[in-house]
């Protein structure tokens, strides 16, 4: 079984965040800045490489008010992957910040947890705060790929490669999956939004933006379950990630998971 080495790519951010829009109920007792990052992943093994998540474009961030620091693309080129190349993308769920950039992955094969699907093509839908997250655009592309046989769909736990997996969790999203993948120094859980922050997961403190709360909050159990030791968890949106983790030397804001991390 081959090791993978990952990639982080920040690729935007919401610099004038605090630490209240961050928890449930805003109540985080020291309130202050706590700015969010955005990134996609890649997890490049022997045999086959794995772009988890695809972000947003430039319209996208500005109608939402989030900074393109670097467009997906790029972020993808400077370690050396062809969007058109890759032959699978993991989805780890379906808003408008991890399923973007449509155009990027003309021959990809999709894979998305059967729930997912369900939830955002369903009646929770008619609900405002369960929708806002979503995208119509890339709920009806998706729709389009399953159509044209690229969406693989996942019940629950589904080995997808040698050293690679999906484990659905719920709680921010009816369909959240989170992305176990083997590398050198252990078991490394790319938590997408089953933890935005380290605080989350750490303070068992969810997110606001939530569907169910008991998934969430399991979901932090389920992951500590999968990872070598809660050092191998690495949150989806957390400046931090780029403090603790080494520069993959492919340029700004991108760093190697696959590494060990600095002392927390």
């Amino acid at each position: 079984m081959s090791d993978y080495v990952i990639h982080a790519i920040k690729y935007a951010e919401i610099a004038d965040r605090t630490a209240s829009q961050n928890f449930l109920n805003g109540n985080d007792a020291h309130d202050g800045p706590m700015p969010m990052d955005f990134f996609v992943w890649v997890a490049v093994g022997e045999e086959r490489t794995f772009v988890i998540d695809t972000g947003f474009d430039q319209v996208t961030g500005a109608r939402r008010g989030r900074q393109v620091w670097r467009p997906v693309a790029e972020g993808l080129k400077a370690v050396g992957v062809a969007p058109q190349a890759i032959d699978d993308v993991i989805v780890t769920h379906m808003h408008y910040d991890h399923c973007g950039n449509h155009e990027l992955f003309p021959q990809a094969r999709y894979h998305l947890q059967e729930r997912e699907m369900a939830y955002c093509t369903g009646p929770c839908m008619c609900h405002h705060a369960l929708r806002h997250a979503f995208d119509l655009d890339d709920v009806q592309t998706m729709v389009k790929r399953v159509f044209e046989g690229r969406v693989q769909f996942h019940d629950g736990n589904s080995e997808i490669a040698p050293g690679l997996s999906v484990h659905w969790v719920g709680g921010h999203s009816r369909g959240l999956q989170v992305v176990r993948v083997r590398t050198k120094r252990g078991w490394v859980v790319l938590a997408s939004d089953a933890s935005h922050y380290y605080a989350n997961m750490e303070g068992h403190a969810p997110f606001p933006v939530v569907v169910d709360v008991a998934d969430m909050l399991n979901g932090y159990d389920t992951m500590q379950a999968l990872a070598s030791s809660p050092r191998h968890i690495v949150p989806g949106h957390d400046p931090l990630v780029r403090a603790r983790y080494p520069s993959s030397d492919k340029g700004d804001a991108i760093v190697r998971l696959d590494l060990d991390p600095a002392a927390a």
